[in-house]
């Protein structure tokens, strides 16, 4: 069974900074893809970031320049830093893993960006 376990979300001022994190434990043989995704209230959930296993990285228009995805294949972990944040990245946050055929979504971490 693997698990997934973000940490790193909150409330932040708009231009400030969060760093999420993914760790991901139990039977994971080959992570292929780690991804962001999040969903606000009342919408669909969204692609944020995504990191192949050879290092490839993939950004959504809308955090392009502000956020970077980043893995330590070591800790199985993947990270998000997201800077210059703005009150439309409020959501909660998930982290999804693709390992082979079997995809594994965590339980979600809420960033707030507000004043």
């Amino acid at each position: 069974q693997v698990q997934l376990v973000e940490s790193g979300g909150g409330l932040v001022q708009p231009g400030g900074s969060l760093r999420l994190s993914c760790a991901a434990s139990g039977s994971i043989f080959s992570a292929n893809i780690m991804a962001w995704y999040r969903q606000a209230p009342g919408t669909q959930r969204e692609l944020v970031a995504r990191i192949i296993n050879g290092g490839s990285t993939y950004y959504a228009d809308s955090v392009k320049g502000r956020f970077t995805i980043s893995r330590d294949n070591a800790k199985n972990t993947v990270y998000l830093q997201m800077n210059s944040l703005k009150s439309e990245d409020t959501a909660v946050y998930y982290c999804e893993l693709v390992a082979g055929l079997s995809m594994y979504w965590g339980q979600g971490t809420q960033v707030t960006v507000s004043s």
